[in-house]
């Protein structure tokens, strides 16, 4: 493979440099002594190393993003796998011979293995690389579901259940470290947009899909989710490169003029195709730093308080509305492919939100923020869309829930339910993008945080919300799902706002950073 021309560096967000300059005028898109800059005139993060073809900064458009539609498909089946099996709990119950509460608790079990997962897989992912693993993890939901099709007991199955959201699981946080290896930090609002889209949208079109298939029967619900995965396990063999790049060690070689290519070391596309030692040219974790960096991410505190507030306050009311779609319709709209129906208005309300009002959004916004600030990012600049994003997904639960005592026509539940999908997928946006941008060298720590967070929240949802409206009626729990959100999630996205810098500063640096900006390589150590 012959090098490109350093002239005609391929990602469209740089322009063609010039010479290295040492002057006061800088052009946009243009190389300094010590910085790339983008079309923006600001530098770029992480920096490339434009004379590689290996680095993945410079890879073409169209390679970096059928790459995000393989991490965004498999991230699509994080959710998917959990409530595709709603429409069939009657069928469930028969089966098994089980309660409505048992067969509810197939919903959490999944995302149990979700929530462990992360913590399972983020080291092997920094050591070995993200393609094996991500193909590794695949294969064992594969093997999982398979496993879930043909269980002949409720325990059986629900073990299976478990083995899926565990295989599926490095979508979260190996997915989103293959996102920051390919993609610049001044287009992460966009990218994280397109991955939280599809997790939402996996949650969504699960049950949706699930109403359909369930009239062939539940075990074809398994059977269909199979093939799905055996469809994105083959697209990760063959065009899924490793994406884990040394680049402090790289971008030294070119600051000493020494040649990349000099002294190769295999790194990316060249790297063993089914890879299972650890890539050179950086210094990784042992395999249980996970756990330990997971323990000390709460020592920062903007991601602990940051996303506590959203999955604890926010994100686990979605699993309210999906589980409890088929009781609410249960007498209106008995059959499970009309339920499925039911959840368009959450499908379309996501979609806009992405397409209008959210990662594009957020990054227009922090370009714009920044050239009024003296060209100077802040995390805190993500957080904007996060208030509106607060109200619609209020006005969304109150509206929803009154729906269903009042018995009003269906289409009033729609409008909610748009309403209330906006808003999450505005939110999570938002608070990923903030995280993310806060400690963008702990990426993988953070986005490790998150996805346990995220899936406890998601584990402990079914377990209280039937007897809550059990106890107080459809109006009053969605109303009090509501008052947490506004009137808790707000102000403390207020707080971030406010104090975010100074908690920051306050916690002083992490003492780790991802194995790609890991210097120790470089002295020897």
């Amino acid at each position: 493979m012959t090098s490109p021309d350093p002239e005609k560096p391929k990602d469209s967000n740089i322009k063609s440099p010039l010479p290295s300059t040492t002057t006061t005028q800088i052009t946009h898109g243009t190389i300094t002594d010590e910085l790339v800059l983008s079309k923006h005139g600001l530098p770029l993060f992480p920096q490339p190393v434009l004379s590689d073809p290996l680095d993945p900064l410079t890879w073409p458009a169209l390679q970096k993003h059928a790459i995000l539609a393989i991490v965004m498909a498999l991230y699509f089946m994080f959710t998917y796998i959990t409530t595709t099996t709603v429409p069939s709990f009657p069928d469930l119950m028969t089966y098994y011979s089980a309660s409505l509460e048992q067969i509810n608790w197939t919903v959490a079990i999944p995302a149990l293995g979700l929530s462990l997962g992360p913590l399972l897989w983020a080291s092997p992912a920094d050591i070995l690389g993200r393609r094996p693993i991500l193909i590794l993890g695949t294969a064992t939901a594969l093997v999982a579901t398979v496993g879930a099709a043909l269980a002949p007991t409720l325990p059986g199955y629900m073990a299976a259940r478990f083995f899926q959201g565990l295989g599926v699981s490095p979508a979260s946080n190996v997915g989103l470290a293959v996102i920051n290896d390919v993609f610049f930090e001044h287009e992460r609002g966009q990218k994280l947009g397109l991955w939280v889209l599809a997790i939402d949208m996996g949650l969504l079109f699960g049950p949706f899909i699930g109403g359909f298939v369930t009239l062939a029967g539940h075990q074809w619900i398994q059977w269909l989710t199979a093939i799905l995965l055996g469809v994105i396990l083959v697209a990760e063999v063959a065009f899924l490169p490793e994406t884990l790049y040394p680049r402090r060690l790289m971008l030294a070689k070119t600051k000493e003029k020494t040649d990349v290519g000099a002294g190769e070391v295999p790194r990316t596309k060249t790297v063993a195709k089914w890879n299972v030692k650890p890539l050179p040219g950086m210094t990784h974790p042992r395999v249980y730093d996970t756990l330990l960096r997971f323990g000390k991410t709460w020592k920062y505190s903007v991601v602990p308080v940051s996303i506590m507030a959203y999955c604890f306050g926010w994100y686990w009311w979605v699993l309210s509305v999906v589980t409890l779609v088929p009781v609410a319709y249960a007498e209106t709209y008995p059959e499970p492919n009309v339920q499925g129906l039911l959840y368009l208005g959450l499908i379309v309300g996501t979609l806009i939100s992405e397409v209008l009002c959210s990662g594009t959004l957020s990054d227009r916004i922090v370009v714009k923020l920044a050239k009024s600030n003296s060209n100077q990012k802040t995390p805190e600049m993500r957080l904007w869309l996060a208030y509106p994003a607060a109200i619609l997904t209020a006005v969304g639960l109150i509206v929803w829930g009154i729906s269903i005592d009042k018995g009003y026509h269906f289409m009033v539940g729609q409008v909610a339910f748009a309403l209330f999908g906006a808003g999450i997928q505005m939110g999570n946006t938002a608070i990923c993008s903030y995280v993310v941008d806060s400690y963008p060298m702990q990426s993988m720590a953070t986005m490790t945080f998150y996805a346990v967070m995220l899936n406890m929240s998601a584990f402990i949802d079914p377990f209280f919300i039937v007897p809550w409206v059990d106890n107080v009626g459809w109006t009053w729990t969605f109303a009090g799902h509501a008052i947490i959100t506004v009137f808790f999630c707000i102000p403390v996205i207020a707080a971030l706002h406010k104090y975010g810098p100074a908690m920051r500063e306050k916690a002083g640096s992490p003492s780790w950073v991802n194995p790609e900006f890991e210097e120790s390589v470089l002295h020897g150590e």
